[in-house]
């Protein structure tokens, strides 16, 4: 593997998580436990990136608080080299979240506004135009404005970097607007692709055609535990995440999933080994209690990568 120069825009802010204990009761006070860390679709993939071995740098907003604090030695810790805009009297976004006893999602509230506050101007400052004018890969997640991404995504136009984006959530996805044929690939799950599409159902056959229909030139969908599809102007594809007995946490196995599709992507992997690739770094961190799993290495990947099946390829 050759380390690449890779650089991440969006999310980094503080992940709560209330897991509960027995069977989800709503409208009522539910045992359960609690826990914290950091987090953001941009921010997780970043780690995993620089896990398997990449030079990365985030750029996020960040507060001038002890969130922001903790979000820093997260960055620190995984070997990302950090590259803040702080603004010393607001707070560090959070992402706060309820999970049932087995890891899935019941609901969640995003507290965001600061993000709003990363505009197109800070992509002109001259240390930004630098470092994505030297990087393989830019990452951005849908937490920042439309505007910004929208100027992001003209600015890496007809270079030979990999632009790629991570959708977040259906309500932040359709940030990516008109700039969709913009992207060399977006990331979303089915949810995510419904609304980018305007499909209230589809097979999972059929999305890499509706999002060539939307602009997209390339993409994966996921299903959770289902077959997640993936597609590129020269196909599509199709494979199954191995049956796992438990789950520690479903959140950041999405980002996770970027990561080692993009990893393999940088190394010059085929579509399908690229999902290959990307469901085995989801495996991995499915089996950690942590957005970012700590395990996360070019070794531990390769080995999960042998439970993972071969691609269906799509007609």
């Amino acid at each position: 593997m050759t380390k690449r120069e890779i650089t991440v825009l969006g999310g980094a802010h503080i992940d709560r998580r209330g897991r509960i204990s027995g069977t989800t009761v709503p409208g009522a006070s539910n045992p359960g436990t609690w826990f914290e860390e950091a987090g953001g679709g941009g921010f997780n993939a970043a780690r995993n990136l620089a896990r398997l071995g990449h030079r990365v740098r985030m750029i996020s907003p960040r507060g001038g608080d002890p969130a922001g604090d903790l979000v820093a030695a997260a960055a620190a810790a995984a070997g990302v080299i950090d590259c803040p805009f702080i603004f010393l009297d607001r707070k560090t976004p959070s992402y706060t979240a309820i999970l049932e006893r087995d890891g899935n999602l019941v609901i969640a509230l995003a507290d965001m506004d600061l993000y709003a506050l990363f505009s197109p101007r800070r992509l002109r400052q001259r240390a930004t135009r630098e470092v994505l004018a030297a990087s393989d890969l830019v990452l951005t997640d849908a937490n920042l404005p439309q505007e910004t991404l929208t100027a992001l995504i003209d600015a890496a136009a007809g270079t030979n970097r990999i632009l790629a984006g991570i959708a977040v959530s259906p309500a932040k996805v359709v940030r990516y607007g008109q700039s969709l044929a913009g992207l060399d690939l977006l990331f979303m799950n089915d949810a995510e692709a419904r609304v980018l599409t305007g499909a209230e159902a589809a097979d999972v056959e059929e999305w890499p055609s509706l999002l060539r229909s939307a602009g997209l030139a390339a993409g994966v969908v996921t299903r959770g535990g289902k077959a997640a599809v993936a597609f590129d102007r020269e196909g599509a594809c199709l494979a199954t995440p191995p049956a796992l007995p438990a789950l520690a946490d479903v959140t950041g196995a999405g980002d996770a999933l970027a990561s080692g599709f993009l990893a393999a992507r940088l190394d010059g992997i085929g579509l399908a080994g690229c999902l290959r690739h990307g469901i085995a770094a989801a495996v991995l961190t499915l089996h950690s209690p942590l957005a970012a799993a700590e395990e996360m290495s070019a070794d531990n990947l390769a080995r999960v990568l042998t439970l993972v099946p071969e691609p269906q390829m799509l007609s």
